[in-house]
């Protein structure tokens, strides 16, 4: 058979079902034999958008994501997703058509090892017809087992080869490991010692499931939860829910984890926005973090104790030894605490005086309307910038898999993309993309996608004609801002020529279409564009900038 016939096969019979990608020539036979696998092919406009759609789709759906790309040009216009991807630890594989070893004078020729290497990715190679199968399902293998973003490079000439049909090769059987016994015993000494022990469970905890046990353990020692941003909504139903720390946590929030004499990393970095550069935690704090990549653990900050193991096994192992040694009552517990966090802990309820007017609303005041509209079942992707923090904490998720955060690079421009892969994992459920609107038009090719896959998508667009956070970071010092600021835009009229439905809002009497919208068949997708208050920074840049 051919290997690109090879390739799709592979995969297919390794479970990949859906790709994202630009077809090009390079990449139009592997793409053209995957669907004849079965797979779902869903073209972007942009290679950068497929790359973003694919981490999204792999980040909702739990599984690995595949990317499809042309030679040269087709993967350089993907890196900056895949390297949101590498860096996020997303299991993604690219199928990056590349040039004959040959070709060396040919314009499409680059350093697809050097570039995988330098973005963070794995890089992998079709070395021949006979071991195409292999490097395939290696480089899968790769992905999936130990979520990784690989760029698996299809040569031409190799492409073109033929080989024999082969089943793909059976991967390492890598289960999730426990942590040693004595490191169990050290963590479950260190909970029986604790009176204010606060979990912060990362995206490793939700890629592991480890939600329930980390509860399990939560209730036996009286821990407090929280999640990274990422993991956002892990824990959501418990009343000891503090909702996300970092720099998006609400008061109450940073005043409980502060107050710690205990801080649990679990399958979380503990990274300067996770610990608000270092200010969340205790002089006397004592910081423990379990992870199940050596490499992790002290990354960031230096920590009392390092467990190596899974998440979900180190905390049924820890609940284990722990026994009967918790002596000290109800940890953080009391009734005192619970009261404050179903009365205090969501950002909603924090008082703030509503400064829409003058044309303009209050982002604030626009995303609490927003949460009370939106079905409970809904996903939420949020883009980069000034505007993040509003819908990132106040429009509510049922669960960690409904959060979709491309935050790892801090890139605009990625979030419409990764919330159309968001919405076809998760068809069951309302995606709400969350933009700004330097963002928003960054990507403004992938309102076509959304537009012509039928998605019936929200797309929030924060209007606040600026590129804002180098406007709040500049503009105190006395700065020009002339390059950051820009004329006013028809953002809706802009949707309304791709197909989607579009609503100007000013206040919150605009909001009428959104909620016909809601109530009706939602037969095209919506654009809200937001003109939103900017007179000063989002409290969670504010933090940021004080940090650096």
């Amino acid at each position: 058979m051919r290997v690109t016939e090879a390739v799709a096969a592979t995969l297919a019979g390794l479970g990949a079902d859906t790709v994202f990608g630009v077809v090009g020539s390079g990449n139009f036979h592997v793409t053209n034999a995957l669907i004849s696998q079965g797979a779902r092919f869903v073209a972007a406009r942009h290679e950068g958008g497929a790359a973003c759609m694919a981490d999204g789709w792999a980040r909702t759906a739990g599984r690995t994501g595949l990317l499809s790309v042309h030679q040269g040009p087709g993967l350089t216009n993907a890196v900056t997703g895949i390297t949101e991807a590498a860096k996020s630890r997303t299991p993604l594989l690219v199928l990056a058509a590349d040039v004959a070893a040959s070709a060396v004078r040919s314009n499409f020729r680059i350093d697809v090892a050097a570039l995988a290497t330098s973005v963070g990715a794995v890089p992998e190679r079709l070395h021949s017809p006979a071991s195409a199968t292999a490097d395939t399902a290696r480089a899968y293998h790769t992905a999936a087992a130990q979520r990784r973003t690989v760029i698996l490079a299809l040569p031409l000439d190799v492409q073109a080869g033929e080989c024999d049909k082969q089943p793909p090769p059976a991967g390492p059987v890598l289960g999730p490991f426990a942590p040693s016994a004595d490191a169990a015993d050290a963590l479950a000494g260190q909970l029986a010692l604790a009176k204010r022990p606060v979990f912060v469970a990362g995206r490793g905890a939700r890629v592991s499931r480890a939600g329930p046990d980390l509860e399990r353990l939560a209730d036996a020692c009286g821990a407090l939860l929280a999640t990274s941003a990422a993991a956002r909504g892990l824990f959501r139903g418990s009343p000891w829910d503090l909702d996300v720390s970092g720099g998006f946590a609400s008061p109450l929030t940073a005043e409980l984890i502060s107050a710690a004499d205990l801080i649990v990393g679990w399958g979380c970095s503990l990274n300067m926005w996770t610990m608000r550069h270092g200010t969340l935690i205790g002089p006397e704090t004592t910081v423990v973090q379990v992870d199940d990549d050596p490499a992790a653990i002290g990354a960031h900050r230096p920590v009392h104790l390092g467990v190596l193991g899974d998440v979900a096994e180190t905390a049924r192992a820890a609940l284990a030894a722990l026994g009967d040694r918790f002596g000290s009552g109800l940890g953080y517990r009391t009734g005192e605490v619970r009261e404050r966090i179903a009365r205090e802990v969501r950002w909603r309820d924090v008082p703030y005086p509503d400064e829409t007017g003058d044309g303009r609303i209050d982002p604030r005041t626009l995303s609490i309307a927003l949460d009370d509209m939106l079905p409970v079942q809904r996903t939420v992707s949020v883009d980069s910038g000034n505007f993040m923090g509003y819908p990132s904490m106040y429009l509510a998720v049922p669960d960690a898999d409904a959060f979709c955060f491309t935050q790892a690079y801090q890139s605009i421009g990625l979030g419409l993309p990764s919330a159309i892969g968001a919405a076809i994992a998760r068809p069951d459920r309302l995606t709400v993309a969350a933009l700004g609107d330097g963002g928003a038009l960054m990507s403004v090719s992938e309102l076509e996608t959304v537009v012509r896959l039928g998605l019936p998508m929200l797309i929030v667009v924060y209007d606040d004609e600026a590129y804002g956070a180098e406007v709040h970071h500049f503009g105190p010092d006395g700065h020009p801002l002339d390059t950051v600021r820009f004329p006013a835009a028809d953002l809706a009229e802009i949707g309304r020529g791709f197909g989607c439905d579009g609503v100007t809002v000013r206040s919150l009497a605009d909001l009428g279409p959104v909620q016909d919208w809601l109530d009706g068949p939602r037969e095209r997708p919506m654009l809200i564009d937001a003109k939103v208050t900017s007179a000063r920074g989002a409290w969670w840049l504010e933090e940021a900038f004080r940090g650096h």
